[in-house]
């Protein structure tokens, strides 16, 4: 796993943290869980690919081609 890996997650975390505050205080509470859910998405997406790369990783290990 690549050290990027972790701060661009760490980095989405904060800023949809942040949004999620600031639209709370506002009054948006919708639009606050739309963008926790939305956060949550774009982290999930990238651990997809980080996930499929392990398993490609582990077919080429073994010979599993």
């Amino acid at each position: 796993m690549e050290i990027d890996l972790i701060f661009k997650i760490a980095a989405i975390g904060i800023i949809v943290a942040v949004l999620n505050q600031l639209l709370i205080r506002s009054g948006r509470e919708e639009q606050a869980m739309m963008t926790t859910l939305a956060g949550l998405i774009v982290v999930l997406m990238m651990m997809v690919y980080q996930i499929q790369d392990l398993f490609d990783t582990i077919k080429s290990l073994f010979g599993l081609y």
